[in-house]
This record gives C-alpha cells, sequence and structure tokens, in this order.
C-alpha cells in the first residue's frame, strides 16, 4: 500500500522527546568524518609523489579534531531514551547514537592502524559481488569524451544557479586542498580551487551534491525532530546511492563515471589486502590505464585517515537503490526526508504515517523530471548484480 492511501495519524511529540533531540543534535554537531580526514597538506603531497616517480608515499596530516571522545561517548549514552514512548522511534535513536559513537572511535583515531578496522566496522568492506561489478564495468569500452571546460568558478556559478532555480538555501565556497571536486558538509557547498570539469560532469555534479546531499540536509531540517538530519547509521550506502542515481537520471551520465565507481571499490580491495599506498596507485596506473592524477585521488581517498572503507559503497549503493527506485512507487521519496538507509524505509515511513516524520519538501530535479537515459548505459547498469 503506498503512503497516499494510508491513514496519517498525527502523535504528539513530547517536551521530553524534543530536549532528548535537541541534546542530541548538539551533542553530535561537531562529529564530522570527512572534514576531520581531509589531509591538510593534500597538494603538496600529490605533487611530491608524482615528481618523485611514485617512490616515496604520501605523508598526509590532518587536523587534530578538539574532542573528548570518552566524555562525549558518556554523554551521548546517558541521554534517556526510556522516555520516548514510540518504540519504533526510540529504536532510531539507539541505533543514531551508537552509529556516532562509532564515527568518535573513528575519529580518535585518524592516522593510526586502529582507523581501518574502526572504518571497517563502520562502512564494512567489498563483497565478491562488488568486486564482480567493478571488474564487469572496468572491462568496457570507453566513450569519447569531451574536454573540461568549467573551473571552480565556472562550477560555483552553476551550482548557486541550481540552488536558487530550485529554492535551496546554502553557502557556497571554493576551498584549497580538496580531494573530491565538491562535497556539502551541512548547508555549505565545498568547491574544489583545481577542479576542471566537462560540460556533462557539471551537470551530474550539481545534480549529486546539491541535488540530494543538499537537499536531504535540508529536508532533515525541516523534520520535526532533527535525527533525520543527523542521519540514520551508516548511511553512505543509500545517500551516495541516491545522488549516483540522480547523475544517472539527470541523463548526464557516462562510463567514465562508472569506471571512477569500479575503481574505487578495487581500490579499497586493494588498500585492505595490502596496505601499501604505491601497489594501489600502480595497480590503478598500470592495470586499469587511470591517469596519475586520477590514481593518486582515488588512491589518497581509501588510504586517508590511515585506511576509509566507504568508496566502494557509492557502486553498491546506486544498484541497491535503483531496484528500491524500481520497487518502491511513490514512496520512494521519502528517502529524502533526511540522511536516510534503506534499511530504515519500513520505520520511516510507519512514522511519516503516524505523522512524526513529514514528506520530503524538496524532491531532487532529477526524480521529479528524469530524463531519457541513455540506452546503453541502461543495459549496462541493468546488467550489475
Amino acid at each position: 500500500m503506498e503512503l497516499n492511501d494510508m491513514a496519517q495519524f498525527n502523535e504528539p511529540i513530547s517536551s521530553q522527546l524534543l530536549a532528548i533531540d535537541e541534546n542530541l543534535t548538539q551533542l553530535v554537531t561537531d562529529i564530522d568524518i570527512l572534514s576531520s580526514v581531509n589531509p591538510l597538506n593534500y597538494a603538496q603531497e600529490r605533487e611530491r609523489f608524482i615528481s618523485n616517480k611514485y617512490s616515496q608515499e604520501p605523508n598526509f596530516q590532518y587536523q587534530k579534531a578538539p574532542l573528548d571522545t570518552h566524555q562525549s561517548k558518556r554523554r551521548l549514552y546517558e541521554l534517556p531514551l526510556e522516555h520516548i514512548e514510540d518504540t519504533q522511534l526510540q529504536k532510531l535513536y539507539e541505533d543514531v547514537i551508537q552509529s556516532y559513537a562509532d564515527k568518535l572511535d573513528q575519529v580518535n583515531t585518524i592516522g593510526t592502524q586502529e582507523f581501518l578496522y574502526n572504518s571497517l566496522r563502520y562502512y564494512g568492506e567489498p563483497s565478491a559481488k562488488d568486486i564482480a561489478n567493478a571488474h564487469f564495468i572496468l572491462h568496457l569500452p570507453t566513450e569519447e569524451e569531451s574536454k573540461p571546460e568549467h573551473d571552480s568558478r565556472s562550477i560555483a556559478h552553476f551550482m548557486q544557479s541550481f540552488a536558487d532555480k530550485n529554492g535551496y538555501e546554502c553557502e557556497i565556497q571554493i576551498l584549497d586542498g580538496m580531494l573530491a571536486n565538491a562535497l556539502v558538509s551541512g548547508s555549505r557547498v565545498k568547491i574544489n580551487s583545481a577542479a576542471h570539469i566537462t560540460t556533462d560532469e557539471l551537470e551530474a555534479l550539481a545534480h549529486h551534491e546539491m541535488g540530494v546531499h543538499l537537499l536531504t540536509t535540508l529536508n532533515g531540517r525541516q523534520q520535526p525532530l532533527k535525527v533525520l538530519s543527523l542521519g540514520c547509521p551508516a548511511n553512505t550506502n543509500t545517500q551516495e546511492g541516491l545522488a549516483i542515481l540522480c547523475e544517472y537520471l539527470s541523463g548526464h551520465f557516462s562510463i567514465k563515471r562508472l569506471r571512477t565507481l569500479a575503481l574505487r571499490v578495487l581500490a579499497v580491495e586493494s588498500m585492505i589486502k595490502e596496505r601499501d599506498f604505491r601497489h594501489t596507485f600502480m595497480l590503478l596506473k598500470e592495470q586499469y590505464k587511470a591517469s596519475d592524477v586520477q590514481a593518486f585521488t582515488i588512491t589518497s581517498r581509501v588510504y586517508r585517515g590511515g585506511g576509509l572503507t566507504k568508496d566502494y559503497l557509492y557502486l553498491r549503493g546506486f544498484r541497491e537503490v535503483l531496484n528500491a527506485y524500481d520497487k518502491l512507487g511513490d514512496d520512494f521519496s521519502l528517502l529524502l526526508c533526511g540522511k536516510t538507509e534503506l534499511k530504515y524505509f519500513d520505520l520511516i515511513r510507519s512514522l511519516v504515517n503516524k505523522g512524526i516524520f513529514t514528506q520530503p519538501k524538496f524532491i531532487s530535479p532529477a526524480l521529479s523530471t528524469p530524463k531519457q537515459t541513455n540506452p546503453i548505459h541502461r543495459y549496462i547498469v541493468s546488467a550489475l548484480k
């Protein structure tokens, strides 16, 4: 039964629940894994690695997070969740708290061997199916590529126009030393000052970062409770899957993009097995013909912090979210309520029906008006296991 066919019950949100929600939000506001593992000296280390003919492994430096991990965890676990009457909602808060406790372990061990263990515990590792999908993609013929013609200023201008057109409020910044071309942190959209991309990549980037990551942040903030803005546990799989799906449905997808996602899977696998930056870099460069810059970027993404495994989830998430898109009908848009995760879909739908959560204010443009997808891309995507 679809959401629109179901009666909705508006359950009152108690002052105790609001207090728990607010306290939780304040406790976890400064916990940001991706910002914490962004190397401060990325550009310098890339230059050194490539100019030295790949002989010296990069020595990334990180901003030390001013967090008292033990104290922060204690405060999280002290939140009086027994005062949450709805058992489904109580379970969600329990899981979110544990998720942030796990994130604290990651932040606390950045730059150490323990970080990889904590990353594996939180994000997991590629399955045989993930690796098979990656190999399948990497055996595909490549498409003719257009030339990059958009620098960081052009990207920032386009992102602002995209935001204005869709009614998104955000702050756009151009920053040095980023690994990604762009990323969203809260309602800040950060653009890599060194980014140089094609028009299709620009369109896809906007649908990915603005049309999903920013949008789900804004939708989460519209909710009566902030827990969906904080995010369901381990939501990378679904959030990145949604973002890739919107790239695909926007009509600006490419085999090159799929190859990048596939290379990330194999880079994570190599990092876990070899724990050797140069080995992973040379695998991408020599076996899969990645450029020096692409190979270094992908390898850095998975070795940062001491070993961050999340990048294999982009390809897996795309496959899983695409399956959900085909099956869930109108209810699929509930995944845009905030930082959701497919594993919690039934719970979120139930809480929307009870009136505890609300339907999303913003719908991704690629979902509301999907473009005709390339038949070759459609065939390739349908072949993913």
